[in-house]
């Protein structure tokens, strides 16, 4: 599964890949593959990036928030 919106809120914030990488102890690659697709994080990853950059689950997910129909 492609996190469509942490490549997004990792840009504009202006983060290189290895800073957030760092910063969550995980690798540079392993990032990279979340943002890819080519990697799915588990669960409690997608609660510390969440965290991490101060936005939902849904918007790392799918590049904006959740709104109700």
């Amino acid at each position: 599964m492609e996190l469509k919106g942490l490549k997004t809120i990792r840009k504009e914030k202006g983060y290189s890949q290895l800073k957030v990488a760092m910063d969550l102890s995980i690798s540079r690659e392993a990032l990279s593959y979340y943002e890819t697709g080519k990697r799915s994080p588990d669960v409690n990853m997608l609660v510390a990036l969440s965290n991490y950059f101060n936005v939902s689950v849904d918007f790392l997910i799918h590049g904006k928030e959740f709104q109700a129909k």
